[in-house]
């Protein structure tokens, strides 16, 4: 039997006398959609971040695809790609380069990494920007970038942090078909959004995180079994 694409046991970080992810353990498994959600400061990010390790826990242990991202950090960060809500490109290359410069972290290099960026700038629809900086592109370019970039290595995993916030419906749209293809491709993603609807339409199982706690894991199925709308689901978990 496979590993999941993401494992956490009883992960707990504090910040101080704050803690922001207390006991949180869930599963994803290989090639899965999955859906994390919860209201803002309900730990989403803290828990993405340890998933990465941009963030050191202080109990609890994570494994992806196998790999303890702890020990064998070197071997899990390669599986994962993140695409963050927040901006962070380097305006002073061009979105061909930003892509470029993302493989160099994973000590890629040379004529089949420029073959990839521009396999990934045709596929998101970027390549006549190629040489642009990043600052003369719409917000859905951007978008499409992040993606494209979060990409670039060739992981078995994407984390999408809030991917369509800001965009209009037609690119939300534009943007869930193409993350369905990935994903019919075998890629695992891991997806955090405050559009109910797209958690809906995209994903095979919902967690819910309530103030450091799951309050919930099941098939999205389950979830509005009994005919209710997600956001009524949702609502009630989270108050309850």
């Amino acid at each position: 039997m496979s590993a999941p694409a993401i494992e956490i046991d009883h992960l707990v970080k504090r910040y101080g006398d704050f803690t922001a992810v207390e006991d949180v353990s869930l599963r994803v498994a290989q090639g899965e959609f999955f859906g994390f959600l919860g209201p803002n400061g309900a730990g989403k990010t803290t828990t993405i971040n340890a998933i990465v390790g941009l963030a050191q826990p202080n109990s609890g242990a994570i494994r992806v695809f196998g790999y303890d991202n702890h020990v064998e950090w070197r071997e899990a960060r390669r599986l994962i790609g993140l695409a963050p809500q927040e901006y962070n490109f380097d305006r002073y290359l061009s979105i061909r380069d930003v892509l470029i410069f993302q493989a160099g972290y994973f000590g890629l290099r040379g004529p089949k990494v420029k073959e990839r960026a521009d396999m990934l700038l045709e596929r998101f629809g970027l390549a006549s920007k190629a040489k642009d900086e990043y600052t003369r592109l719409s917000g859905g370019m951007k978008r499409r970038l992040t993606l494209a970039r979060a990409l670039i290595h060739e992981p078995k995993l994407v984390i999408l942090d809030e991917p369509t916030a800001g965009v209009d419906v037609e690119l939300r749209l534009e943007l869930w078909q193409l993350l369905r293809d990935l994903n019919g491709d075998g890629l695992t993603i891991f997806l955090t959004t405050h559009y109910l609807e797209e958690a809906e339409e995209l994903c095979k199982t919902i967690a819910i995180i309530r103030e450091g706690r799951i309050v919930t894991q099941q098939s999205t199925e389950s979830l509005i079994a009994d005919g209710a709308r997600l956001q009524d689901v949702f609502l009630e978990l989270t108050r309850a």
